[in-house]
């Protein structure tokens, strides 16, 4: 460890390895990956994730060594590993860090807002230019039995229908069975056992609430999730707000009719669809609903989310954002 902290300066990155990610598609991979990165001459040491939220324990370790650029090899819950990793530790702030992803996930969400090529080679240039963006971040306290927890996250949190269509993916990612159309397939089987929830929001803590009979929900700083699903299509990563997307209850035919509209960014223009802006959302549900944060299973309602501006800087491709 001492020569490795021998080697860290303002140019030196922090490889987080998830072996995992992309149906194990890194086991093949990384020799190339690895002297892609040789080649680019970019100056790196690689540590490889053993089990879930690894990732932050690394990024912790190597915080206190002195890192404060990292890289990412893995997919969106990797990438919020290390953002969990930034933001759990208190002694540097987090403008301090820039982190950087080389897309080997399945979803790979966060990549299509900011225009990160999936080709290996690509992403690496893109590495190397740094060409850097400050987005905001998002914090979510949410419930795991009795226990309150909380987590961050730069992309999108789903409640409802969409965190039991993320924990079926899951499974099927643990048992090998994940694939480009997994999160699809999983969108429409569940249709037939799922049951709605009345939820109540608060939006900025504001006395007036929000109440429905709610089908799922969306809240996040950035456009994309399930794969290159539009929940959120008017999300802006800077400026200092949440998006919400909330769908009331509706049919599962209907659902089905409307599928297009999650991809072609027309969703809020259907009659059950309401969107919001704001600072903070307080979520209660009757009975409880279920939560994923880019893409992680995690715990149930009631949540609390709350944005950090400006929170992060990130490694973004060369074309203008959508």
């Amino acid at each position: 460890m001492n020569s490795i902290s021998n080697k860290i300066n303002d140019k030196f990155w922090l490889v987080i390895v998830n072996p995992n990610a992309g149906r194990r598609k890194i086991e093949k991979d990384w020799e190339n990956i690895r002297e892609l990165l040789l080649k680019a001459e970019l100056q790196f040491h690689t540590v490889f994730t053993e089990h879930k939220e690894h990732a932050i324990n690394l990024t912790q370790e190597f915080i206190e060594k002195g890192v404060k650029k990292f890289v990412v090899v893995g997919g969106d819950g990797t990438l919020n590993e290390v953002v969990n990793g930034i933001f759990s530790q208190k002694n540097i702030t987090s403008d301090k860090f820039t982190v950087g992803i080389i897309p080997v996930g399945t979803g790979n969400d966060w990549c299509r807002m900011f225009n990160i090529p999936f080709k290996y080679k690509k992403a690496i240039k893109i590495i190397r230019k740094e060409r850097t963006f400050i987005q905001d971040v998002g914090k979510v306290q949410y419930h795991n039995s009795s226990d309150q927890k909380s987590r961050y996250f730069i992309n999108v949190a789903g409640m409802g229908y969409d965190a039991v269509v993320a924990a079926k993916t899951n499974r099927d990612k643990e048992t090998g069975r994940s694939g480009p159309l997994s999160y699809l397939k999983n969108l429409l089987t569940s249709l037939f056992f799922y049951k709605f929830s009345t939820t109540t929001i608060s939006i900025d803590e504001n006395d007036e609430v929000i109440k429905n009979k709610t089908f799922s929900l969306s809240v996040g700083i950035c456009k994309y999730n399930g794969g290159g699903m539009m929940q959120l299509p008017k999300a802006i990563p800077n400026d200092g707000l949440l998006d919400l997307t909330l769908i009331k209850k509706i049919g599962r035919f209907a659902v089905i009719r409307n599928i297009k509209r999650l991809f072609d960014g027309t969703l809020p223009d259907h009659p059950k669809v309401i969107t919001f802006k704001g600072k903070t959302f307080s979520i209660h549900s009757d009975p409880e609903i279920s939560l994923e944060v880019d893409g992680e299973s995690l715990g149930h309602s009631p949540f609390k989310f709350e944005i950090i501006p400006l929170g992060l800087k990130m490694v973004i491709g060369n074309k203008e954002l959508p």
